[in-house]
């Protein structure tokens, strides 16, 4: 997660690298480019505050940029700030967008513009909500928006290391990523966190296409490749962080998760324990955490632990497993 100080960072001591590199010349621009978007985009103009009805739409999707289409913001980090102009809390990447120092109007500011093409965007201020802090400014007519068929579910069920492996293997399921969420410490360290004094629990988030695989499909292998009857313990793992949660993104998961639960209930012994959320945050674990079973199949911890919970998610879920 950016911060203000990373954004510091970054203007006075130079961008990250881009994916890519669009260059156009500026005839190539005016062709493509409506009059204010050229204005915007190209000559560092801002468009009249509340001219977009951008700055109240908050359906699910992604926000490109208008010039060369880079995914900049996702919908999620979407928030109202009352400005006039669309406001986001975190771009896509971190490194889709650059920062330059900006002293025009008399005003000391950051300027934020498309890493991959330089069209100005507009600027990023340390006044947003938290946990970042960030408020990105931006002009509605520098970016489009991407209807996206993505979703995001953010589940947690005993070590990482073991639900990751069994998501990644899932037909429809994009990406998974192992994390931290649920706490109250801004960017915990694996070591914090099995201390149990931050408050997260581990987790994995998945990106997944629902016309592949469901919520619900999700929330069922969830809920029946871990035992969500045991209070903050799975197996010989026992703490806070091993406690069995679903982090809803929105009312329509909330509501799905308890249909589920209730649903389940029968084929359990004991009361289903697992915790139902509002997502918050998530905090990406340590890059070694993450394809941890992939990249250290012969570990002990994965032999006796990991690879049996696999074959039995293999066994129950064949027909949802990737060719």
């Amino acid at each position: 997660m950016l911060t203000w100080k990373n954004i510091l960072t970054f203007a006075d001591n130079g961008n990250l690298a881009p994916d890519r590199a669009v260059r156009k010349t500026d005839q190539e621009w005016r062709a493509q480019l409506t009059d204010e978007q050229y204005r915007v985009t190209r000559q560092h103009g801002t468009e009249a505050a509340f001219s977009s009805s951008m700055c109240s739409l908050f359906e699910p999707g992604k926000y490109a940029c208008v010039c060369c289409g880079t995914l900049l913001f996702d919908a999620n980090d979407k928030f109202e700030s009352r400005t006039g102009w669309p406001s986001f809390t975190q771009p896509i990447k971190e490194n889709s967008i650059a920062y330059h120092g900006d002293s025009t109007h008399g005003m000391q500011r950051i300027e934020t513009t498309c890493n991959t093409c330089d069209a100005h965007l507009g600027h990023v201020f340390p006044d947003g909500p938290v946990p970042s802090g960030l408020r990105y400014c931006m002009n509605a007519v520098a970016l489009q928006k991407v209807a996206s068929s993505k979703e995001t579910a953010t589940f947690g069920g005993g070590c990482f290391w073991c639900t990751e492996a069994v998501f990644q293997q899932l037909r429809g399921v994009l990406s998974v990523e192992s994390g931290y969420s649920g706490g109250t410490v801004d960017n915990p360290s694996y070591k914090a966190v099995c201390e149990g004094t931050t408050g997260h629990a581990e987790v994995i988030q998945i990106m997944f296409d629902p016309e592949e695989i469901t919520f619900k499909d999700l929330l069922q292998i969830h809920l029946s490749t871990h035992n969500p009857t045991t209070l903050n313990q799975q197996g010989a793992d026992r703490g806070t962080q091993y406690r069995s949660v679903i982090f809803a993104h929105n009312d329509a998961q909330k509501e799905l998760a308890e249909d589920v639960i209730a649903e389940l209930q029968d084929a359990f012994d004991k009361p289903i324990v697992t915790e139902i959320k509002s997502f918050d945050v998530f905090h990406k674990a340590e890059d070694y955490h993450q394809s941890y079973y992939e990249n250290n199949p012969n570990n002990r911890y994965c032999q006796a632990v990991i690879s049996p919970k696999l074959a039995k998610a293999r066994k129950l879920f064949e027909e949802k497993l990737k060719k």
